[in-house]
């Protein structure tokens, strides 16, 4: 299966996916990393790994739509089966849903519908849950709603920070997208 990786940041969830032996040997094959940002340390985790680097700055483009045609344009020629979202901090466009239609997976860190967008992880702490937990869904055009894949959950101790339960909620990512991309590995071979 081949696939192309979205990331914006560090690049943490793109190295769980990229050194997982088991994705490796089901067949799994990481042909583009997409950034937009230029500075992101996701890039030179890529580079390390050989995987091929794309960065493309969306305020150098028109409008979104013109940023994702330019995105399409470099995956094209890459026969790509799935987009992985690992940490792009973009509202997906129709752009990419028209021409990966059900082929685009996220990962969100809270248990979708409660607490999407960007704060998953603070959001859920301040509303003081006992629980919260990670999400991997399909995308559609909203904010965290498309269909839900795997979700796993993640207690909220009582003298949890802040830092601790993002150090605790980011581990079960680690395990949790892996295993998500490996049943979908095992699909489409």
């Amino acid at each position: 299966m081949r696939v192309a990786i979205f990331a914006s940041g560090t690049g943490s969830n793109f190295e769980a996916i990229a050194d997982n032996q088991r994705l490796q040997q089901a067949g799994l094959e990481i042909v583009q990393l997409v950034c937009d940002r230029p500075q992101a340390a996701v890039i030179e985790k890529a580079h390390r790994r050989e995987v091929p680097v794309t960065v493309l700055a969306p305020r150098q483009f028109e409008n979104r739509q013109a940023y994702e045609q330019a995105v399409v344009a470099q995956l094209a020629p890459l026969a790509i089966d799935y987009i992985i979202l690992a940490g792009y901090m973009r509202i997906i466009t129709p752009v990419l849903l028209g021409t990966y239609p059900q082929r685009i997976i996220n990962i969100h860190p809270a248990l979708l519908p409660d607490f999407p967008g960007i704060h998953g992880i603070e959001d859920a702490y301040r509303a003081k849950v006992s629980e919260t937990g990670v999400t991997v869904h399909y995308i559609d055009e909203g904010v965290d709603t498309g269909p839900i894949i795997a979700q796993a959950t993640v207690p909220v101790k009582p003298n949890d920070t802040l830092a601790t339960l993002e150090a605790r909620v980011h581990a079960v990512e680690h395990q949790l997208y892996p295993a998500v991309i490996y049943d979908l590995v095992q699909k489409n071979n």
